[in-house]
């Protein structure tokens, strides 16, 4: 794995720290049982965002739109 600063002065604690995050996901991908959904794939989801009906176009649907959380 090669890691190339393009820009700034880390320190070597902030490259340390930076490069602990990048292998802990690399090792957490690799572990993953084949088959299982990533965490991109789950996140990009169009199911994850629009669970409910989505409003019908109209007069006042503009106040339809806000899907609380």
């Amino acid at each position: 794995m090669t890691i190339k600063v393009v820009r700034g002065n880390p320190t070597p604690e902030e490259l340390a720290a930076a490069l602990a995050v990048v292998r802990a996901r690399a090792a957490a991908a690799a572990s993953a049982e084949p088959g299982a959904p990533r965490i991109a794939d789950a996140w990009s989801d169009p199911a994850r965002v629009a669970r409910h009906r989505l409003p019908a176009p109209g007069p006042g649907s503009w106040g339809r739109t806000y899907w609380p959380g």
